[in-house]
């Protein structure tokens, strides 16, 4: 019935492929391998190819259910579709939760690099003002944030690039001076010197080091073609992990002693300065900063899509959907914000209390978002089989199941180990909070008892109907029928602008909901109208405000009915229901009485090519 909505993309093949580049280059292969060096000695490279293993499996599997079923954005859809509501609700919520407290965190991270060459700053106004960067970056339309992420990006795989070539020379022998070396690997107690078992304890630090990967799928939903952008995003991070992470963790712990004091403070530093290379510290300092403030950048546009997809599933308030003339979802940005805005606060006022609380509290959510990922790709791998995908995970099921018993495996590992245990009780925590809202929300729909409002007359003569998903359905259009109209009555029939699963949620960026959303609404509306008319009925009909209580508002105000008629999706399904829509206009308009009808959904296939 309505023509597909027109795709205004915002970000170019050139910065998406850089932002896929760069998503697995945070601040913590630049500071934390250190961390990972000196507790694991030079087998450290070793982990960071297991974590690799695993997140490439993640990918894979992503990439088998994105394109298989175009979700892409949206881990809760898969958990949804495969396990059921509780999973795609939790999931959500868990991952955007995630990146607002790394938003803050990084916020403050990229402060106290400032502090480096500005000593004098207080830490919480530096933290304020890249924070409040970042947010106007990401206001200002989703090209900048491209745009910011492609350099940000860029500097930082040319920091790595110049490091792998200039550490290759140096180890190899092609360096002045310098022959090959490699004793650095077994001269100071050996090629495990704290034992294997380290191994095993560094992967809790690494596997967090790696976290991003999947953003390039987020961003994708805002290119040409999302599909074939997920589908190359999880197959080049193959690539990527062994070359930035297995190969420059290898390159630091054969250049430099695994025991050498600077190499855990700052493992790049410690590598350049060997090398005597000159103003190493400054140098690495500044890409750090240019790391920093790329997961700013990105964490800030994640979450705010996070926050703007559930929204669009009716998850989340319907504010949070609106976009502006430039196509980015502002009120989902600030509210992203404001939590960042919040953590910092929380440091700089309780940096051992509420903010470690804030921390620890989403720190294995990632681990439990990945593991979903894989439950999800198994599970709907049995359900629907295999000869529909154009992307397959490789020796399935073998390695989906590995992959979730070693994530399970590394959440084990956080419970022994006394310095993550509390990251995962806490996480677990957040996690039991959010299915906890979700429980109580279906239990609070299914007891919550309805408003008597005014009792219905024979024969009224002005019928208002309000409706949205349901404005065309079997159910409200036998209604109208039903209720014995007077043959002079007049109709009016309002569909507000509400998002509702068009689809476009799913594959599209915010500008494409917004104009599904309201297209849809369109299709509805003119199919209602012209069937009541076919049946000789005088209607007229108009789009209303996205929020339905508002849109009803206007439609009393202007049409003065004798006769409200609700039609919504049965309560498991309605977001009205979640909001007492029926409820409080009964509530808001006694001496109007208010038919409630429940309906079947339309089928998205109708209003969407």
């Amino acid at each position: 019935m309505g023509a597909a909505p027109a795709l205004k993309k915002g970000l170019s093949e050139r910065q998406l492929r850089m932002i896929a580049i760069g998503g697995v280059i945070g601040a913590g292969l630049f500071v934390g391998s250190g961390v990972v060096i000196h507790a694991t000695g030079p087998a450290a490279f070793i982990p960071y190819a297991l974590c690799g293993f695993l997140v490439i499996m993640v990918m894979r599997m992503l990439a088998e259910m994105a394109v298989a079923h175009p979700s892409t954005g949206s881990f809760a859809d898969y958990a949804r579709n495969a396990l059921g509501g509780w999973a795609g609700f939790s999931v959500g919520w868990l991952y955007w939760y995630f990146w607002v407290i790394i938003v803050g965190f990084e916020a403050i991270a990229g402060a106290k690099i400032v502090q480096y060459w500005i000593p004098g700053i207080p830490l919480w106004l530096c933290s304020l003002v890249l924070l409040v960067a970042m947010t106007v970056t990401n206001l200002f339309s989703v090209s900048s944030f491209g745009e910011f992420e492609f350099w940000f990006a860029g500097i930082k795989v040319t920091a790595i690039i110049l490091f792998l070539g200039i550490g290759a020379a140096y180890v190899f022998g092609l360096w002045p001076g310098k022959s090959m070396d490699f004793s650095n690997l077994a001269s100071h107690g050996g090629f495990f010197p704290n034992g294997a078992w380290a191994i095993t304890a560094a992967i809790v630090t690494v596997i967090f080091s790696m976290t991003g990967a999947e953003v390039a799928t987020i961003a994708a939903a805002e290119s040409k073609d999302p599909e074939r952008a997920v589908a190359k995003a999880a197959n080049s991070v193959i690539a990527r992990i062994a070359l930035f992470y297995v190969g420059s963790i290898f390159l630091l712990v054969t250049i430099v002693p695994w025991n050498d004091d600077t190499v855990a403070a700052s493992p790049f530093v410690a590598a350049f300065t060997e090398m005597g290379l000159p103003y190493a510290d400054h140098i690495m300092n500044a890409v750090v900063l240019t790391a920093v403030l790329s997961c700013l950048n990105s964490g800030m546009y994640t979450a705010s899509r996070m926050l703007f997809v559930l929204a669009a599933r009716r998850e989340a308030p319907q504010q949070l959907v609106k976009v502006t003339r430039r196509g980015v979802p502002a009120i989902a940005i600030l509210a992203s914000s404001i939590v960042g805005f919040l953590c910092v606060i929380a440091a700089a006022v309780s940096p051992d209390t509420v903010f470690s609380f804030l921390l620890n509290s989403s720190g294995a959510v990632i681990l439990f978002v990945y593991c979903l990922i894989g439950i999800s790709q198994v599970t709907l791998r049995y359900r629907s089989g295999s000869e529909h995908l154009r992307v397959k995970m490789w020796m399935f099921p073998v390695l989906s199941i590995f992959t979730v018993v070693a994530i399970m495996a590394i959440l084990a590992q956080m419970g022994i180990e006394k310095d993550s245990r509390s990251q995962l009780v806490l996480s677990l925590l957040s996690w039991a909070v959010v299915i906890v809202l979700y429980l109580a929300n279906k239990w609070f729909i299914a007891r919550r008892p309805e408003v008597e409002g005014a009792v219905a007359k024979p024969n009224p003569r002005r019928v208002l109907v309000l409706a949205n998903e349901t404005a065309d359905s079997t159910e409200l259009l036998a209604e109208l029928h039903a209720i014995g109209a007077d043959q002079a009555a007049s109709y009016f029939v309002v569909v507000p602008d509400s998002p509702i699963e068009t689809g476009a949620a799913a594959t599209h960026g915010p500008v494409d909901v917004w104009d599904a959303t309201q297209q849809a609404a369109q299709s509805r509306l003119d199919h209602t109208v012209a069937t009541l008319r076919s049946n000789n009925l005088d209607v007229e009909g108009a789009r209303g405000d996205f929020r339905p209580l508002r849109a009803l508002a206007n439609a009393v105000d202007t049409f003065r009915p004798d006769l409200i008629v609700i039609a919504t999706l049965p309560p498991e399904m309605s977001v009205w229901h979640r909001f007492d829509v029926v409820d409080r206009a009964r509530h808001d308009y006694p001496q109007i009485p208010v038919t409630h009808v429940v309906a079947t959904p339309v089928a998205v296939e109708e209003f969407v090519q």
